[in-house]
């Protein structure tokens, strides 16, 4: 016998997840602009020197803790940056001009691509996963350094979360939240790790 649905069929019953008033799974990959306007990130600190020149900040900490969505935030921010991702075991693509330089996984520079990008004088924004400060600053770089992930507590998380879930919305109506309870849980089990958490 088939079973009569509680509600009125919809155009949009057939996504998996429409039973929730979403269209998508909220924590699943997003494109890099829906990741910079979603991210919940605080820039006022680096902001003020991105564009001086001779100056590097470094965003340091390791994966899931938010380098690549502050990178992707500051490609929205300054319409003349260049965004560059250097893939694992991948050739070093050429790094696009722009002004500043945002380099994602940027201990995979090579090091003569490295001196190269330091001689141009242009300021820089790295995300790492290794210290490279001391390398910089011998270019005559100011460096300053943000360790990242001490500050993902479980309001970020809450944040994040929900925001994510705001835009996979379906239609009018309720959509899951995250209450402070559950984010707190969640960090509790995965720490500062902003990727294990949203997985």
């Amino acid at each position: 016998m088939n079973q009569i649905p509680d509600h009125p069929p919809t155009a949009f019953d057939w996504l998996p997840w429409a039973w929730c008033n979403l269209a998508r799974n909220p924590f699943g990959e997003l494109t890099r602009d829906e990741l910079a306007q979603l991210a919940v990130v605080d820039l006022t600190d680096i902001t003020p020197t991105i564009s001086i020149r001779k100056s590097a900040i470094q965003l340091l900490g390791e994966m899931g803790r938010g380098k690549t969505t502050r990178l992707l935030k500051l490609a929205i921010e300054f319409p003349s940056a260049s965004y560059t991702y250097l893939g694992e075991n991948e050739p070093c693509t050429a790094i696009p001009e722009g002004n500043p330089l945002l380099i994602d996984e940027a201990q995979r520079l090579p090091k003569r691509v490295l001196m190269g990008l330091l001689q141009t004088g242009l300021p820089m924004v790295l995300a790492t996963h290794r210290d490279l400060s001391r390398t910089i600053s011998k270019f005559g770089y100011c460096v300053n350094t943000y360790r990242l992930g001490e500050t993902n507590d479980a309001q970020l998380v809450l944040e994040s979360m929900n925001a994510r879930l705001e835009a996979s919305r379906l239609s009018r109506g309720e959509i899951p939240q995250l209450s402070i309870h559950d984010a707190s849980l969640l960090v509790a089990r995965y720490g500062s790790n902003m990727r294990a958490i949203q997985w």
